[in-house]
């Protein structure tokens, strides 16, 4: 494949971007995440071709994680073939995530909130992803075993080494992210994101009151799973398709799909249509609408999704 060349026009193609909390940080609406579809199991140069598309149209936030895959790792391995074929140089206009917190080796040291597994989980990114630093990593998750201050500390400590220039957490309880917000503001190293999963079809982060929190300390908030794993599209408003997410089982079941669910898919499918969208763009402009969001995290398993995700965000 030819030298890549980024778009010259990429920054004015039409992303918009949002301040990040307090921060000096400026996320595009729509972020791409890793999640699926950049694994040892999936084509490489589609995910070539799917991370061209996204910085040519200015999506510059790509969202990672240690045990993103298949299999575990992979997705950073494939970032680190992407840096040196295609993005080096442009990293820095790119805005790199990785998290730790899952699991992702054996042992009492691969998983959860301790000091030892965050520092040595993040060296081991930057390797898979041939980089110096990233720009944010996350505790992914909240440990309730492990104390808070030991795994926030890791967070600073990890800043003040220069292999992070920002941090987040993911999936933390409202007291527990307070508790995170204070700690780290004390020591100079604010809170900037918050990483949550809230759709249409799953509100907890506003239920509980994580996104006005957000709002009101200055701190982001990012969606993850803003389509309900595909839910909010048009995938399924008439059966399960034979190859779909649902019908491998994994992280789709075939009894969440009820009577009563479809029912109000399909009404939602009928307001958004009535407005000129499909329901995914309806279910993605109806998250960057509420109150304290800064961008949503897509998936894509192709650059034509891709641009479908990238229509929500117009006239916003």
């Amino acid at each position: 494949m030819e030298t890549y060349t980024a778009n010259a026009a990429r920054y004015d193609s039409g992303m918009q971007y949002e301040r990040c909390g307090n921060s000096g940080v400026l996320l595009p609406k729509v972020s791409l995440g890793f999640w699926h579809n950049f694994g040892s199991v999936d084509p490489y140069e589609r995910s070539r071709e799917i991370t061209r598309y996204a910085l040519d149209h200015g999506v510059v936030h790509w969202d990672l994680a240690n045990n993103y895959g298949p299999v575990y790792g992979s997705a950073e391995e494939t970032l680190g073939r992407l840096m040196d074929s295609d993005f080096r140089p442009y990293r820095d206009e790119l805005f790199i995530a990785t998290k730790a917190g899952y699991d992702m080796w054996p042992g009492p040291y691969g998983n959860w909130g301790s000091r030892k597994y965050l520092i040595s989980s993040l060296d081991q990114s930057l390797r898979r992803m041939h980089l110096d630093y990233v720009d944010l990593f996350y505790s992914h998750r909240y440990d309730p075993e492990t104390p808070l201050e030991e795994t926030l500390q890791a967070l600073v400590d990890i800043v003040r080494a220069g292999k992070a220039l920002y941090v987040g957490i993911s999936r933390w309880p409202l007291e527990a992210t307070r508790f995170a917000y204070d700690y780290l503001k004390q020591r100079d190293v604010p809170l900037l994101i918050y990483q949550g999963k809230l759709n249409m079809l799953d509100r907890e982060p506003q239920n509980e009151g994580i996104l006005d929190f957000c709002a009101e300390q200055g701190v982001g908030f990012i969606s993850f799973s803003p389509l309900a794993q595909g839910l909010l599209t048009d995938r399924y408003l008439n059966g399960i398709p034979a190859d779909s997410r649902m019908s491998k089982g994994k992280f789709l079941k075939e009894s969440m799909l009820t009577p009563e669910l479809l029912a109000q898919l399909r009404q939602w499918n009928d307001k958004a249509a009535a407005q000129g969208q499909t329901l995914a763009e309806h279910a993605l402009r109806w998250i960057l609408q509420q109150r304290g969001v800064t961008s949503v995290l897509v998936g894509a398993s192709s650059t034509q999704q891709l641009e479908k995700n990238l229509k929500s965000i117009k006239d916003n």
